[in-house]
Formats: structure tokens, sequence, C-alpha cells
């Protein structure tokens, strides 16, 4: 009897130990420039990673209890990924790809497919009726900074230089193209894209550090200046939350007031983050430091 007690306690505790070890650890190091993160296949995470940005080098990671390790390969610069029936599909410069279960990847859309030339696709967020996605095209991104790399200030000559290029594509599942949101000085450069619980677009517009929200049908800002916007959601309760790349800050945002709170800072560049809200928390990629941080969130 005392025997069968101790083996009973023996196999408890390495069960348990087999469980501590399953569980995913952040912060986690997924490789070189990982720029947005999704969930996916066996709800897995997914990662797009850009590593040095040689043609052919970005590659698609995979997160699970099993560790990390490269889903597929061969990409440019990959970057906004979502899961859409079945399928994971992210930007890529100037194309969209399509990933299945196996690994196996194909062109979904090209830049011929787009009904305006396309500059430099970014973020890439559901449509939030399963018809589809959009996908943020930031336009001409090589005049947004200065001989150090840093971003021209708001009232430079060189900012009011920056033309309007930057748009709001929708994707369906069929892979049929149009404008959701045309050129605006408002949205210079978007990068972030989502959408609200009406299920209307927001934006984060890059050079501006402008959140964009829908309202009256036509996009304004909130209250804030959230320079190098990236990634841009709002959850069930009506928060907003916003990442910059340019100051490696995360802040959430109240509905009510747009008083903007300060989640998590000291990254090296806030990427495009995953809202995981069965969770409570934000999965972050800090891009230059090639890692990804889950940022609890408070009620």
């Amino acid at each position: 009897m005392i025997i069968k007690q101790i083996t009973f306690i023996i196999a408890l505790v390495f069960a348990f130990i087999g469980q501590a070890q399953s569980e995913i650890a952040f912060p986690i190091e997924v490789g070189m420039k990982p720029e947005s993160i999704t969930k996916g296949f066996h709800d897995n995470y997914y990662v797009t990673v850009m590593n040095a940005k040689e043609p052919g080098d970005g590659e698609l990671v995979e997160i699970s209890k099993n560790g990390v390790k490269v889903f597929a390969k061969g990409f440019d610069e990959p970057k906004g990924i979502v899961y859409l029936n079945g399928n994971l599909y992210f930007s890529d410069v100037t194309r969209i790809w399509k990933v299945d279960k196996e690994g196996n990847a194909s062109i979904f859309v090209d830049k011929a497919d787009f009904p305006e030339t396309v500059l430099y696709l970014n973020d890439v967020s559901l449509d939030g009726k399963e018809n589809g996605m959009y996908v943020a095209d930031m336009g001409a991104t090589q005049y947004m900074r200065d001989a150090n790399n840093d971003l021209w200030p708001l009232d430079s000559e060189e900012a009011k230089k920056i033309p309007e290029l930057g748009r709001i594509y929708h994707v369906d599942s069929e892979g049929h193209i149009t404008i959701k949101q045309d050129t605006s000085p408002l949205m210079l450069n978007p990068n972030g894209v989502g959408v609200d619980n009406d299920g209307n677009i927001m934006v984060g517009a890059f050079f501006k550090g402008n959140f964009l929200v829908t309202k009256n049908g036509e996009l304004s800002p909130l209250k804030g200046e959230f320079r190098g916007a990236d990634a841009v959601e709002q959850d069930s309760k009506g928060n907003y939350y916003v990442s910059s790349w340019v100051s490696g800050k995360v802040w959430k945002i109240n509905p009510e007031t747009e008083v903007s709170t300060v989640l998590i800072e000291g990254l090296e560049s806030a990427a495009d983050f995953y809202h995981e809200e069965d969770n409570n928390r934000l999965l972050v990629p800090d891009m230059m430091g090639g890692k990804i941080y889950a940022v609890p969130l408070k009620n």
C-alpha cells in the first residue's frame, strides 16, 4: 500500500513537472526582427520574422508548448499576420502570402492585383466578418526620416513634403481587392490597421502618430500623439491599445476620456501585437530585441 502511494506521488510530481515545462514562458526569443504575431493552427502562435531583410531570408516561426521552430521560409520582409478560415495570411512588401497547416506557402495576392500601386504593405487585420482582411500600405516610407534615421519633426519643411500615398485595402477571401480608406493628410504612412467593436476600421499613422478611429463615417484622431504608431486594437469593453515602434511603448486608451496609460515601455521597438482577450493580455513583439513579451491587462 505504501509503495503504491509513493508511486502515485512520484507520478503526480512528474506530471506537474511535465505540465510546467510545457507552458510557454514569455518573454521568449523567436529570431531576428520579429514583426507580427497571431494565434493559428492548434492554438499555437505564429510570428513573422524578417531576419536581415535580405531577399528570401524571412521566416514564419511557430511558438508551441514544445518550443520555437521555423514553420515556413523564403520570404522577403514578412509583416502583419492573421489566421483566417484555416490558413495564415501575411503581408510581404507588395504581396500577401497564404500558408496552410502543413507550412506550404503560396502567393495569395501580388502587386499587380491591387487597384493602385502599392509600395510597402505592413499591418494586416481581420475584417470582423470572416469575409477577408484589411491591409495597410504605408506608401512612400523613404521620406519619413532624417540622416540619423529619426522621424522628421512634424513642423519641419521635410514633413510637408511627404507624399500622401498610404491607403487601407480590403482583400476578401477570394483575393478581390478594394480600397477601404483612400489617402488622407491624417494618415501619412499608415502602419497599423484594426477593426473596432462596430466593425469600423482603426488606423495607426506611423509618421504623424495619430490613432485614427471612425466617427460619423470619417477617420478622426484620438487624443494623444503616438509617433511610430504600429498595432491598433480595441477590446470588448471599448478600451483602445496602440504600440509605438519608435518609442518602444504600448498604451491603453480610455474610450470615454481618451486618456492614455503606458502598459509597457523600455522595449527597443514595440511592433504589431496580438490581443489575446481570453488570456487578458497582449503578446508584443520587440522587433529589434528579437523577443515576444506577454503584457497583462488590468480590468
